[in-house]
């Protein structure tokens, strides 16, 4: 655990490419990715720890350190239209313990394609949460494990999958799943990846569609009782796969095309659709990879820099 100091959030701070993520891509910070890895990381410690001597300072700690997790990301990272209007009206420049823009976000700093993004019905953990910076971009392994780890409530997780559902062709399109949406291109990608030419625009970490990531969705559709979202996304990769010689990833905004340098016969593709098909023939299967809602979960601080180690 980290000793009290400047950085006082009860998230993980990383460096970029620190996730399946794993090239120059502006994930430096918080990344959601991380952040849920490791809220169910904190989960499964608590359930293996013996209540012993030994044990029971750590358990302590643990359950501190979980319930100021869940609070600073169920209320700083979720987006939904609600909260994406209340950032848009955002004050700035607020200091004392009632401000209501805590990490001093600038409304103008919203890029304009999350406000056609967002449907009425729907959320999402973003990206990033840190001082003045917010990285609205949507990443499928960290929202489908934040489902599974119950670090998203049922009402989070349902909201996650009616926006898979209502931004299907983006989220989804010809091959499951985008791996992060929308895409960097031209300036923004020269900066951010210092013009990596394999996270080019819709390919790769750079919007890519990964079929490894397939067994995940179905995971989160099974828990959220949503099974068609999960059919509909095998029946497309069936479509695929095979004929396409299992290719690690695809390109395109709609994942149309196997990846300019993706490597064929992947035994991650192989395995998430196996897996995914698994779950969904017998859904007593994802109680090995999924914890249910901690009732006793509830936020016990006011401010997520209120929290000591």
């Amino acid at each position: 655990m980290p000793l009290e100091g400047f950085d006082t959030f009860p998230t993980l701070l990383c460096a970029d490419g620190c996730s399946m993520v794993d090239r120059r891509m502006g994930i430096y910070g918080y990344p959601i990715e991380i952040q849920a890895l490791f809220f169910m990381a904190l989960r499964c410690a608590l359930a293996m720890l013996k209540q012993d001597a030994e044990g029971k300072e750590c358990i302590e700690r643990i359950v501190k350190r979980l319930h100021a997790l869940s609070y600073h990301m169920r209320s700083y990272f979720w987006l939904d239209f609600q909260q994406l209007n209340d950032i848009y009206r955002y004050k700035t420049e607020e200091y004392s313990h009632t401000a209501v823009n805590k990490f001093n976000v600038i409304p103008d700093s919203i890029p304009d394609w999350v406000f056609d993004f967002m449907p009425t019905r729907g959320g999402y953990f973003i990206g990033n949460v840190s001082p003045a910076r917010m990285d609205f971009r949507w990443f499928a392994l960290g929202n489908c494990v934040a489902i599974l780890s119950s670090l998203a409530t049922p009402e989070q997780s349902m909201a996650i999958m009616d926006l898979i559902e209502s931004r299907w062709e983006e989220l989804v399109g010809e091959m499951p799943l985008k791996i992060s949406y929308p895409t960097f291109e031209n300036h923004e990608w020269r900066i951010i990846t210092g013009c990596d030419p394999k996270n080019t625009r819709w390919s790769y970490h750079n919007g890519g569609s990964w079929p490894v990531l397939l067994w995940l969705l179905t995971a989160a559709c099974i828990k959220t009782g949503r099974p068609q979202i999960a059919r509909r996304a095998i029946d497309l990769a069936e479509s695929r796969l095979l004929k396409d010689s299992w290719p690690e990833y695809y390109d395109g905004k709609l994942g149309r095309y196997v990846g300019k340098q993706a490597r064929k016969f992947q035994t991650w593709s192989i395995a998430g659709y196996l897996v995914a098909k698994m779950m969904l023939e017998d859904p007593s299967h994802l109680g090995m990879i999924s914890l249910e809602e901690d009732r006793q979960m509830k936020p016990l601080i006011k401010r997520s820099s209120s929290w000591t180690c």
